[in-house]
């Protein structure tokens, strides 16, 4: 090697990860593919991984990436002649108590609907499978077959040689000490064996991704946490064959081999490893291993699988393992670079090496993978998500419930209290019981008197002790007036000489609109699908204020500036911190209002969709006519430090009309009467506003040229392939989302999202549709196993001619 090299792909780690982007890029064409290796291939985290291989989770995308791997491993060894040791002999989860059967009842379901086939048997019929279990205590077990286990050297040596036979080359002891970028973009990469000069720069260095990405101030909230399993002594007459199994009630893992078994687990209390830095000259090495905290996961395990108690442990296995600010993946091309790309992150690395070497090979090549993955996007996290106060304590917290029951909308009690408003305290003293999104305290219900103020969880809304306060407070919103704390809206201003003509290359909707005008827009990628859904309003005439939602200010912000203009003539500036958001919504919102207010708001003077600067007592206030409920209402936006002032006027103004506080909780279910969509769930990169209902967005005759416009031209003269319909279901069952939608009992697609309509008095939920299913009426929706007749409706169930919201 001379002391100046180039490649066009310059990936940093020897992993799974780093082997399978390779061997992607060079199977999509690429040849000028390089991994650079600290060591050898493996070492670090992938030589001493479980190897187990499942496929569903509980986004369908990333079940879907999944899946690519159980296709490639059903191929590799044949393809590349290498061992993998790839065994599909399916899996277990067990089901030990009617909470888990509920959970395990509404996985099967969520499994049809992303296609795979997993089926509820009995603990007999799980006994059969796996011998070795006992049926004592154990309810049922949900078995999908096409799981399985792989020897993870293995498999990563196969990818290896796939990726070296197409051309790819590994340097093997070459060590990054700097990463020099020029502007957006790596220059050059300096080792200890000389400088690499590439085009794509792709950080695939697992528990080192983080301080790579340090060297080019590019934040990556990965880490690695210890992780322990241990391996048996034989077991005599071990039975062939057995699927993995997972015993989440216990907290623990199985891997039959030969002759033994590997047991793993998730204990509540694992620690960092790492977070004082890691050393460089760590490989092929593990930690010492930790049996009093291991012992915990071992007497559990012994409840079902006695013959741990008679066989010894031949070794005890503690090393670190990949882990993430949320317990996903960090994928993706990093928002502070243009030519940087990062895949880490990887709990379960081995299940998924398969499928996310191609997706993040598409992204390098393509510019986007042909999946939406969101859920693993590095741009869902914001600054403080990688910090070692948040990023360990959550990443601990979430090793420690990997395990736990999953109740929907169950918020975690770690590392809280990051971003608060300036209404969080007065609102904790009325009840507020907090969640918490991209590190902001937010109320999501108000306890009522003799309630405690926290969550007491359950699969079915109507059991938990929060459903009451919230039909409160969406009754409140429909037939009176409430106070919504949004300060954690995402917001930036965009000004300039040339801001007018960049947005409307950006937006799907006409933005030269008069100063003061309120438009709801989206922002399409070429292929028309919806990247940003968006509230944008024209404050002056050469500056406008974007607001998003809370989790997607990153996200969303990366996509517009980078398809700003590179003259200087477009200035940004993120004001999240600056403004505080009050929204007051309701039939009465108006009334309140005039009491400290002497702007003239009537529907003459102040029309739905405009804003206005307005003075409420000693604030100057821009108000906007607009909301996410379907009532009359107002968003006020407040310099944060008189956010309190203002709260405290309009609570005291609205007393004679039964003002109440609300929380993000009734948001959802007002929403879901309206058939408002929420970006990340019923309009994703994958659908179109026109499939999404939102054609009415989309200006083709007021305006020129916009990103994806051509799609949606051929879109709009072809028609749509689909279409987001909404669904409404009598009988008392809880809709969240994921659930299979049949039509003449066969399956047609998936509902997006779920909820009960407090006002309408049923479940409601949203989901795609075939074109020509989308005439039908009657369908059934399979919810925790369980079929239910659902009426698809042609327009929202709440005021859908618009009269409430624009009155």
């Amino acid at each position: 090697m001379s002391d100046r090299n180039h490649a066009e792909h310059l990936i940093v780690g020897g992993g799974i990860i780093g082997c399978s982007i390779a061997y992607h890029l060079t199977a999509m064409g690429a040849r000028d593919v390089v991994i650079l290796e600290k060591a050898d291939l493996t070492h670090g985290a992938t030589w001493h991984a479980a190897g187990l291989v499942g496929q569903l989770r509980s986004s369908r995308n990333t079940t879907r990436m999944l899946k690519m791997s159980v296709e490639l491993y059903d191929k590799l060894e044949e393809e590349t002649g290498q061992a993998v040791d790839w065994k599909k002999v399916g899996s277990l989860r067990l089901a030990s108590s009617p909470e888990r059967v509920r959970e395990v009842e509404q996985l099967a379901t969520t499994a049809k609907s992303f296609g795979l086939d997993m089926e509820i048997i009995s603990a007999t019929e799980a006994q059969k499978l796996f011998p070795l279990m006992t049926t004592k205590g154990v309810l049922c077990a949900a078995y999908l077959p096409t799981d399985g286990q792989i020897d993870p050297s293995s498999v990563t040596q196969a990818l290896a040689k796939g990726a070296r036979d197409r051309g790819a080359r590994i340097v093997r002891n070459v060590r990054v000490q700097d990463v020099i970028s020029v502007g957006r973009r790596v220059s050059e990469v300096v080792t200890n064996e000389g400088i690499w000069t590439c085009d794509t720069f792709i950080n695939a260095s697992g528990m080192w991704s983080r301080e790579l990405g340090r060297l080019s101030n590019v934040r990556i909230p990965a880490c690695a946490l210890e992780h322990q399993y241990i391996i048996t002594d034989p077991i005599p007459g071990m039975p062939k064959d057995m699927p993995t199994m997972r015993d989440p009630d216990r907290l623990v893992y199985y891997k039959p081999e030969m002759r033994s078994m590997v047991i793993g687990g998730y204990e509540p209390n694992t620690v960092p490893f790492g977070d004082k830095g890691i050393p460089h000259d760590f490989g092929r090495e593990l930690l010492g291993g930790n049996f009093d905290r291991f012992e915990q996961l071992a007497m559990l395990a012994a409840e079902v699988t006695p013959i741990v108690n008679e066989v010894g442990i031949r070794e005890v296995i503690n090393g670190p393992i990949p882990y993430s600010a949320d317990g996903d993946f960090v994928m993706g091309k990093v928002p502070e670079m243009d030519n940087y790309f990062v895949a880490s992150g990887f709990l379960y690395g081995i299940a998924a090496g398969g499928g996310a070497g191609r997706m993040m090979a598409e992204w390098i090549l393509e510019g986007e993978p042909s999946l939406d993955l969101w859920p693993l996007d590095v741009r869902r996290f914001s600054p403080h998500q990688n910090t070692n106060h948040f990023m360990y304590r959550r990443a601990i917290d979430h090793y420690g419930h990997h395990y736990k029951l999953h109740f929907p909308g169950n918020e975690t009690k770690a590392a809280r209290g990051i971003r608060r408003s300036p209404l969080y305290f007065p609102l904790k003293d009325k009840g507020a019981v907090f969640g918490s999104r991209a590190g902001w305290e937010r109320p999501n219900w108000f306890a009522l008197d003799g309630v405690d103020p926290v969550d007491e969880m359950s699969f079915e809304r109507s059991d938990c002790n929060w459903f009451d306060a919230v039909a409160r407070e969406h009754k409140a919103v429909r037939e009176r007036v409430a106070l919504i704390d949004q300060t954690s809206f995402a917001k930036m201003e965009l000004s300039g000489p040339g801001v007018l003509d960049a947005l409307q290359k950006l937006c799907v909707s006409n933005m030269d609109k008069p100063v003061g005008s309120v438009i709801y827009t989206q922002l399409c990628n070429e292929r028309g699908g919806v990247e940003c859904d968006l509230t944008i309003s024209r404050i002056e005439e050469d500056r406008f204020y974007v607001i998003t939602g809370s989790s997607f200010g990153v996200h969303d912000f990366n996509w517009i500036t980078c398809h700003l203009p590179d003259d200087g003539s477009v200035v940004t500036s993120e004001v999240t911190s600056a403004i505080a958001v009050i929204n007051i919504c309701g039939p009465c919102s108006r009334d309140v209002l005039a009491r400290i207010c002497n702007d003239d708001l009537s529907n003459q003077a102040f029309s739905f969709s405009t804003c206005q600067y307005i003075e409420l007592g000693a604030a100057r206030v821009l108000a906007s006519r607009i909301g996410y409920v379907g009532e009359l209402g107002w968003e006020l936006h407040i310099p944060t430090e008189f956010a309190p002032h203002v709260y405290e006027l309009l609570w005291e103004a609205g007393q004679d009309f039964g003002i109440v506080n609300a929380g993000y909780r009734a948001i959802d279910t007002l929403r879901m009467e309206k058939g408002y969509v929420y970006w990340s769930s019923d309009i994703t990169p994958d659908y179109t506003p026109f499939e999404a209902g939102l054609g009415f967005r989309v200006h083709l005759k007021s305006k020129g040229d916009f990103i994806g416009r051509a799609a949606l031209e051929k879109m709009k003269a072809e028609g749509v392939p689909q279409r987001l319909c909404t669904f409404s279901v009598d009988e008392p069952v809880s809709l969240y989302g994921g659930e299979t939608i049949y039509l003449d009992g066969n399956y047609v697609s998936l509902t997006s999202s779920g909820n009960y309509g407090h006002s309408v008095g049923k479940s409601i939920a949203l989901g795609y549709l075939p074109a020509d299913a989308a005439e039908k009426t009657d369908f059934e929706i399979e919810a925790f196993g369980k079929r239910y007749a659902a009426r698809r409706h042609d327009a929202c169930l709440y005021d859908p001619n618009m009269k409430r919201l624009k009155a």
